[in-house]
């Protein structure tokens, strides 16, 4: 359905949120998220918000992201784009995924009507997320485990490829016995990785291994002994190539900083779901702001990785409500 275009202001923030400690994957640590927001006002005040993360791995800098934002500003004035035009007008990613939500948060508020209620949904209940451990030695990872096990029933444990790995989950397993365990090598295994871990992580009780080997080593992924799920998350973006991942995998990750928004996202889950395949919705690390939108998305997925705002040392006001492991959709406050 194509909507009416207002003009509309376009606004754009940068702001840096301290992690607790620091998060460290595959490939490099970090201490802060840097993430963008970018709010739509029309004529009669009210707002949208949208928030985004820049990721390198996906060739996007803080830099290009803001020009790719503010170039449209003329565009969003004209009263030339709507959700509808911005697919055409950006392609999938952190940009894109600014606006778009913003575009929602703004349509909700003139409408007076939830998010979840415009996209066709039905309303969204609480869900449980996965805690992320990121990487560190089996002796850390393994205390961090046993700090967190009364509340977070679900671990990802963020692995390194660098022989270790098999340590680290035992680790987490013997502090954390009752925990679900999944596991994410964020691409740093390879092909000798694969044809032995996963067998001793099935003993260990894993429960789905991520994104194992580089993303453009997933025809290696055809037709081999899997004792465990593999999901794909740097190997899925939006809905191209989706079907040819199908056979490659049986879980994707789906982010909206990778679809370039909830619209994208929406139909990259209705998609993969008819393909037989596995949904987990997931984040980069940001605010609830990011989260929020992320929330419609979550619900009836296999997996749910929003655990952003629970890496940071202070989030944004007013924020989600996480009970333990448990966060509560958002209020019309936040997003929606």
């Amino acid at each position: 359905m194509t909507q009416n275009a207002p003009s509309l202001s376009l606004a754009v923030e940068t702001a840096a949120f301290p992690i607790r400690g620091s998060f460290r994957i595959s490939r490099g640590a970090k201490t802060q998220a840097v993430v963008i927001t970018a709010t739509l006002r029309a004529d009669d005040g009210s707002a949208g918000h949208g928030e985004c993360v820049p990721y390198a791995r996906y060739g996007e800098s803080v830099e290009g992201v803001i020009k790719a934002i503010t170039d449209l500003a003329p565009a969003f004035a004209a009263g030339r784009l709507c959700r509808d035009t911005l697919q055409r007008a950006l392609p999938p990613g952190a940009a894109r995924n600014a606006l778009d939500c913003a575009l929602w948060d703004l349509a909700a508020k003139r409408m007076g009507r939830p998010a979840w209620r415009l996209a066709g949904l039905a309303e969204p209940l609480p869900v449980t997320t996965a805690f992320t451990l990121s990487i560190d030695t089996p002796v850390t990872m393994g205390e961090t485990a046993r700090a967190v096990a009364g509340t977070r029933p679900l671990l990802k444990l963020k692995l390194a490829g660098d022989g270790l790995d098999l340590d680290r989950v035992a680790a987490v397993r013997q502090a954390a016995p009752a925990a679900r365990l999944i596991v994410d090598a964020n691409e740093g295994w390879t092909i000798a990785d694969l044809s032995h871990l996963p067998h001793r992580f099935a003993d260990l009780g894993v429960e789905m291994i991520e994104q194992p080997l580089p993303a453009g080593q997933d025809a290696a992924l055809t037709g081999i002994d899997r004792p465990l799920p593999i999901g794909a998350d740097e190997s899925v973006h939006g809905l191209e190539g989706l079907a040819e991942l199908a056979s490659r995998y049986d879980v994707i990750n789906i982010k909206l900083d990778k679809t370039g928004g909830l619209t994208e996202a929406l139909m990259v889950k209705a998609q993969a779901q008819s393909l037989g395949l596995r949904t987990m919705i997931g984040c980069m690390v940001a605010t609830s702001l990011s989260m929020a939108p992320a929330l419609l998305l979550a619900q009836g997925a296999d997996y749910v990785d929003l655990d952003g705002p629970l890496l940071l040392a202070r989030d944004r006001e007013p924020g989600l409500l996480y009970e333990g492991a448990l966060v509560h959709p958002p209020s019309s406050a936040i997003w929606g």
